[in-house]
């Protein structure tokens, strides 16, 4: 009996990445992904790989559908410049200064930064996945627009001299920008993206946290999760000191004042979104975790 449920377990594991593998070449990631408003809680399982590792994807892909597929494999792309973490670093007025990610990050083949170190911190791996993610999907749309000039210089994650571009300067520095980046990027700025409440949250939506502390992270959402002590936590993946550099976490909720879930929605905008300066609303609320 313990091999028939082994066997079919091995049956059910192959079909499932067959199938997540079919969809990409059906083309039928190319919708904004979906949920039924229900939590999803992950089992012990989901996290057996540890915290360094590049299958987000054929992990979590059995939860979702559509755009998240993408951000899920951009993980991966992420993660796989840097095995152990690659270093974690924040200082903007250090010599050489910080690097928001640790490799040369590139969209459709444009470079968006030159980077002065190896390491990252949290929103620059954030938006590594997001950027990694749409460029995946616009190779798997070929009849995409051209990146011009003007939204291509937006997304640098540097000025052109290879100074540091501030906060609120542009795409990068609104989802750079302390408090709700992502928000601030994906929503306000460029309407991209739409905000979730929390229990609506699937693996590859962003995910902005408060911390009780006060101070905040940038992460890539992977699920809810219960361990053995009862201890209700939220699973991610980021850049941060703990994991040193890129990785996954597991951190209780307890630990958060409140979150901004936003999900991909509108990549399509991304050559069209109006790149002058606009007013943005730091102020935007966040949503507790009622769970």
């Amino acid at each position: 009996m313990k091999k028939m449920n082994l066997l079919l377990a091995i049956v059910v594991l192959t079909l499932l990445l067959f199938s997540c593998s079919k969809k990409n070449q059906a083309g039928a990631w190319l919708h904004p992904t979906s949920d039924d408003g229900t939590r999803l809680i992950l089992k012990k399982t989901d996290l057996s790989a540890g915290v360094y590792h590049t299958r987000h994807f054929k992990i979590f892909c059995k939860y979702v559908n559509g755009y998240n597929l993408f951000i899920l494999q951009g993980v991966d792309r992420v993660q796989s410049t840097a095995p152990d973490g690659g270093g974690y670093f924040i200082g903007k007025d250090s010599v050489p200064t910080e690097s928001p990610i640790g490799y040369t990050l590139k969209l459709l083949g444009r470079p968006l930064l030159s980077p002065p170190r190896t390491t990252s911190y949290c929103s620059g791996s954030s938006y590594g996945a997001f950027i990694e993610g749409l460029d995946l999907l616009f190779k798997a749309e070929k009849n995409h627009p051209k990146l011009d000039s003007l939204h291509y210089e937006a997304l640098r994650m540097q000025e052109v001299n290879g100074g540091r571009r501030e906060d609120h300067v542009k795409f990068w520095g609104e989802w750079n920008a302390d408090g709700f980046g992502d928000h601030f990027a994906l929503v306000q700025y460029s309407g991209m993206g739409e905000a979730i409440e929390p229990i609506r949250a699937r693996p590859g939506d962003f995910m902005n946290i408060s911390w009780k502390s006060g101070v905040g992270h940038s992460v890539v959402f992977l699920g809810w999760y219960i361990d053995e002590q009862g201890t209700k936590n939220v699973v991610y993946w980021s850049s941060q000191r703990g994991t040193n550099g890129y990785g996954d976490a597991v951190v209780p909720i307890d630990r958060i004042k409140e979150v901004m879930v936003v999900r991909l929605t509108h990549p399509e905008r991304l050559f069209t979104f109006n790149v002058q300066s606009k007013k943005i609303d730091t102020s935007v609320k966040g949503f507790q975790i009622n769970w």
